[in-house]
């Protein structure tokens, strides 16, 4: 570490602790801040993050690490409802034009869903399955859709229907398209979200689709939370915006996932 032109050596356990306290207090880190912030190589970073994983203090990322603080960590649907709104509501306009009329489409609860039901009512003829009580209250006056939703225990959190009910149900449908939330996207740990019975329900949301189509912005990326619902290969098409990380296109596209990115301002 560098301070006023003093160089300070630092023990190795001394290091990890402060560069775990380095990345929790920022969240993430590249491997180059690291480098940076404490004047070691790159060889030593990380090994130091290697070390730390094994430890369970942070989560290694490419190029960096992020924090694992948050894992079980659910923000409710209010406050999620306004973050990242203009990325959702363009990432919903792609996934409308992924639909066509007859369709039957499944939409998951969420806040990054929730603008595709708007998105959908310029179409005449869907089913739609869906596990949001929110969303179902806003078809429920389109009666050009036969609307499904399956039973089950509503969490408040995410005003969701999930478990064993909502389970069984989907378990006996099949649709055209899911379009699926997701609270994190890495690539070696896949798609995750932080309450176990809500992964099993996206679990099967995921398999009984002809096209699984994960809609989430850039802020998912990198990140891992508590349950894991599906690897990444499992998905055929995931939409984002424009400020996720460039180099994802390259790795998704060498196990079959193809990237749509949604610009928000045209060049």
């Amino acid at each position: 570490m560098i301070k006023r032109g003093v160089v300070y050596l630092l023990y190795g356990e001394e290091r990890k602790q402060l560069i775990q306290n380095y990345i929790e207090k920022h969240q993430r880190a590249s491997v180059l801040q690291l480098c940076d912030a404490f004047n070691v190589s790159e060889s030593t970073i990380r090994r130091d993050l290697k070390e730390l994983e094994l430890d369970h203090g942070i989560k290694r990322t490419h190029g960096g690490a992020i924090a694992l603080e948050s894992v079980n960590f659910e923000p409710t649907v209010t406050e999620k409802s306004d973050r990242f709104l203009a990325e959702k509501q363009a990432i919903a306009k792609r996934a409308a034009s992924y639909i066509q009329e007859g369709d039957t489409i499944l939409i998951d609860a969420g806040t990054t869903t929730l603008p595709l039901v708007y998105e959908i009512k310029q179409f005449q003829s869907l089913t739609v399955v869906t596990n949001s009580v929110v969303h179902a209250e806003l078809l429920k006056d389109s009666p050009q859709f036969e609307v499904i939703v399956p039973g089950g225990r509503l969490r408040h959190e995410t005003q969701a229907l999930v478990g064993p009910i909502t389970d069984q149900t989907l378990s006996i449908l099949h649709v055209d398209k899911a379009f699926i939330g997701t609270n994190g996207i890495d690539l070696e740990d896949g798609l995750t979200t932080p309450n176990l019975i809500e992964a099993s329900t996206k679990q099967l949301m995921v398999q009984q689709a002809s096209d699984a189509i994960v809609l989430a912005d850039h802020s998912k990326f990198d990140k891992v939370t508590f349950a894991k619902f599906a690897e990444l290969s499992k998905i055929h098409h995931l939409i984002t915006d424009d400020r996720v990380d460039d180099w994802y296109q390259t790795e998704l596209d060498r196990i079959g996932v193809k990237l749509d990115i949604v610009k928000l301002q045209e060049d």
